[in-house]
């Protein structure tokens, strides 16, 4: 998960092989490079999606209000170089648990009606506790992000990060679950 091509491919490999026998995967690399460090299949998995058998792919076509592939791909790979790329470069290795959200996908967890993960504005970044939350999160300060939310909210001990960037240039760097 962003250490290189080998462990891109293993790390990948079960929603790969989940993926093969959907047309969706025709049409989508899940090996692209979003940036130096981060792809496609890092940013479509979603251990959820493959519990449920739902297909974590933007689509080519939609109804209206629904983001397709080119816009999400577009904020995907901005969101890796303003963002995830600048991190990974103070902390080294980033593991990325939640990326882009199916609309399908978003409704089964119970996920925002508007949330930016719908867009791929939005990734979910694992932190094993305090200390590496801080760290994370003192990096993550210096980029223009915009929103971080420390998780779980009421919770001391954090197990996720939530970040977000807008290519609009209108990111509020707002910052939740700070205690």
């Amino acid at each position: 998960m962003g250490d290189g091509p080998d462990n891109e491919k293993s790390n990948n490999l079960l929603y790969i092989r989940y993926m093969m026998n959907d047309n969706l995967f025709n049409e989508i690399d899940l090996s692209e490079r979003l940036s130096p460090h981060f792809t496609v299949g890092e940013m479509m998995r979603s251990g959820e999606a493959v519990k449920r058998r739902i297909k974590n792919v933007p689509k080519t076509e939609g109804r209206d209000g629904e983001v397709l592939r080119e816009e999400v791909m577009e904020n995907l790979k901005a969101l890796c170089a303003c963002v995830l790329e600048p991190l990974r470069r103070h902390v080294g290795r980033v593991i990325v648990t939640s990326g882009y959200r199916s609309p399908v996908l978003n409704k089964a967890i119970h996920g925002a009606f508007d949330s930016q993960h719908l867009r791929g504005e939005a990734v979910d970044i694992h932190v094993t506790g305090a200390e590496m939350c801080r760290k994370y999160a003192a990096v993550l300060r210096q980029t223009d992000f915009d929103q971080m939310i420390l998780e779980p909210l009421e919770a001391t001990c954090k197990r996720w990060i939530h970040i977000s960037y807008r290519r609009d240039g209108r990111n509020r760097h707002q910052i939740l679950g700070e205690k």
